[in-house]
């Protein structure tokens, strides 16, 4: 047994709602999900890194260990990242206080890496973590999310409040289990400020293309 694997499995045992899986992702979720990452994306936030697996990864695209922020709950995963990427920023926090606690000046983050099992949270701190996060992004960034449900982990009504767009970026059907990732992106504000000031007499029709853009802002496979 892999010192990794009985790490997470301990973990697990100890708060399977937090933690969400009984082992670190496999290569090929982590090949997934930082499939758009390369040495030019910038600074990179990484949410629930646990053992690694993502961060790793990141390291083979290019990413420097200085261009890393790792946030972890877990304190036995927290000095266990400290020891494996010494270069790297790891901060011991809840990423629902991301809002709270400024990580940065402004929003340079290029994009977020999610290992977090947002399918066990409640809709409040799922929101505190994507909102807080987004803060960070600098226009163009993305926040990318990995689940092993059969839908995106953020729910449309989540996605509406916070004017973004979910994305279905492929599905790693090799991982142990089979898992999806989401791309979670800001909807353009061009269309949302000209929501705000359409007429109410066209409210019908603006009504009937809400729906048809909720549609495709939801779940939008590529």
């Amino acid at each position: 047994m892999s010192h990794d694997f009985l790490s997470f499995f301990t973990a697990w045992m100890a708060a399977p709602g937090r933690v969400g899986a009984i082992a670190p992702s496999g290569a090929a979720l982590a090949e997934l999900i930082t499939r758009d990452i390369t040495a030019d994306t910038g600074p990179i936030l990484e949410l629930g890194p646990g053992t690694g697996a993502f961060t790793y990864q990141l390291l083979k695209r290019g990413v420097r260990q200085q261009d890393l922020t790792l946030v972890e709950y877990g304190s036995d995963f927290m000095r266990l990242l400290q020891l494996r990427f010494p270069g790297a920023r790891v901060l011991w926090m809840d990423a629902s206080r991301l809002a709270s606690e400024r990580l940065y000046r402004g929003a340079p983050v290029g994009a977020v890496i999610s290992g977090l099992p947002l399918l066990n949270m409640s809709p409040r701190k799922v929101i505190s973590i994507v909102s807080g996060a987004f803060s960070y992004l600098r226009p163009g960034g993305a926040f990318y999310q990995f689940t092993y449900g059969m839908r995106c982990p953020v729910p449309r009504p989540i996605l509406d409040r916070l004017g973004l767009r979910a994305t279905l970026v492929d599905r790693a059907l090799l991982n142990v289990p089979p898992a999806a990732v989401y791309r979670l992106t800001r909807r353009p504000q061009s269309r949302l400020m000209a929501r705000e000031v359409t007429p109410a007499a066209n409210s019908g029709a603006t009504r009937d293309e809400d729906k048809r853009q909720a549609d495709r802002d939801c779940i939008t496979a590529v």
